[in-house]
């Protein structure tokens, strides 16, 4: 018998292949009402555009990408699936915002030739000091350090820094190129530079392996026909958790949701209790032979506290930060670029992040949807331990009013804090 603690996608996934592959009994273990986890979206019923709290879009490309697009097959929401080509204007347009101005990201091979605002000189410059620039063998480095090292300070305050403020709300001087980069991490150790390691895995890697990969695909092999950029679903990309659990729950597993693990117990190999705090206050000893945990590290820290106090420690030391998700929707059309939004480096000191531009995404007709990110690693540091959902919001429709002239208050409004 197996516990999966947390109802997100992570924890489904896990138990639809534990199903899948062995037939058991599987508990799952969801502190919501609900399955989901961050995915989370907001249908308005009178217009018809989406509020998404949380990812709203999912790249098709690689093998993590391909095994989604089977398991959309799987789940029969083949035909829920909107696809974003790479020629649309959201995959072809990303902006930045630097000192006080947009600025379209460059996207061709011409434009490298050019120079670009804010970049100071062409980019193909960056790429040669790449290949020019001698390997240093280090165990790990921040993504900061490393792209400054190999590329230049420009792609690491305005591209590398507004990517990873977009990825995950932190900050590129501070997180591991092993850990979130380690591809390009290993093709300056093992060739001497990123774009010498790119181009011998491009070649290495022609597209007839990828076809192969996509044969039992007929929805992989689509995408890749049609050279998706990202895909999501009619009604939010929320329908993918809400039916992955669906189809877990056919398949024999029990869900108990509103309630919580406080505490985990090991005794020997295969026998671990959990004690779980249900709505109705009361407590329960649950026996299982495995328990697949997808809770944050902090959570997992201290139901391990006892038993394992070096790891709750170790696990305590793993940084974590709050984002403020604003959706907004205004009536009318209101936005000067059609692109898929954009970023903020943090050396522009502001508490926006980046803005999703949702109705450029999914053409919503008479309405201007965005969504506003804000806070991450800077959270505290703009909002303090203990803003209001009202400050959230009126923080930014000022910034929306200042960097897209956008002066008119919102029709819709959905203020989330995700910690």
């Amino acid at each position: 018998m197996t516990a999966v603690l947390g109802g997100g996608i992570s924890g489904l996934s896990a138990a639809y292949y534990l199903l899948k592959s062995v037939p058991q009994k599987v508990t799952i273990i969801e502190s919501s009402n609900g399955f989901g986890g961050w995915i989370r979206s907001i249908k308005n019923p009178e217009n018809g555009f989406l509020f998404e709290k949380g990812p709203r879009t999912v790249r098709p490309k690689g093998p993590q990408g391909l095994n989604t697009l089977s398991l959309i097959e799987e789940l029969n929401l083949s035909d829920k699936v909107i696809p974003i080509p790479t020629s649309h204007p959201t995959a072809q347009n990303r902006l930045i915002y630097a000192n006080k101005k947009l600025h379209t990201l460059p996207s061709s091979f011409y434009s490298l030739f050019k120079i670009c605002s804010p970049f100071s000189k062409p980019l193909i410059l960056c790429a040669f000091k790449d290949l020019t620039t001698p390997k240093i063998i280090k165990n790990d480095e921040s993504i900061y350090s490393f792209v400054e090292r190999r590329f230049g300070k420009e792609i690491a305050d305005y591209a590398i820094s507004s990517m990873i403020c977009g990825i995950c709300a932190g900050n590129a001087k501070e997180i591991s190129v092993k850990f979130l980069m380690s591809e390009m991490f290993e093709w300056e150790q093992k060739h001497g530079s990123v774009l010498k390691g790119f181009f011998k895995k491009s070649f290495s890697n022609p597209n007839n392996k990828m076809l192969k990969e996509v044969e039992n695909s007929p929805l992989g092999k689509r995408a890749l026909q049609e050279k998706w950029s990202v895909w999501t679903l009619k009604d939010g990309l929320q329908q993918f958790p809400e039916t992955l659990g669906k189809e877990i729950q056919k398949r024999g597993a029990k869900v108990k949701f509103n309630s919580m693990c406080t505490k985990l117990d090991f005794h020997g190999k295969n026998q671990v209790t959990c004690v779980i705090d249900d709505q109705k206050g009361l407590t329960l000893n649950g026996m299982f032979e495995h328990v697949i945990c997808s809770l944050p590290a902090p959570t997992v820290a201290h139901l391990v506290a006892d038993q394992h106090p070096t790891l709750s420690k170790e696990l305590l030391e793993i940084k974590h930060v709050t984002v403020a998700v604003v959706n907004i929707a205004y009536r009318g059309i209101h936005l000067k670029h059609n692109a898929f939004g954009f970023l903020a480096p943090p050396k522009e000191k502001l508490p926006v992040l980046g803005v999703i531009f949702d109705s450029c995404n999914l053409d919503y007709k008479e309405w201007t949807v965005l969504t506003v990110m804000m806070g991450g690693h800077w959270y505290e540091e703009y909002f303090g331990q203990s803003a209001t959902e009202d400050t959230i919001l009126e923080t930014a429709l000022r910034e929306v009013s200042t960097i897209l002239d956008i002066k008119q208050r919102p029709d819709f409004t959905h203020v989330s804090i995700l910690k």
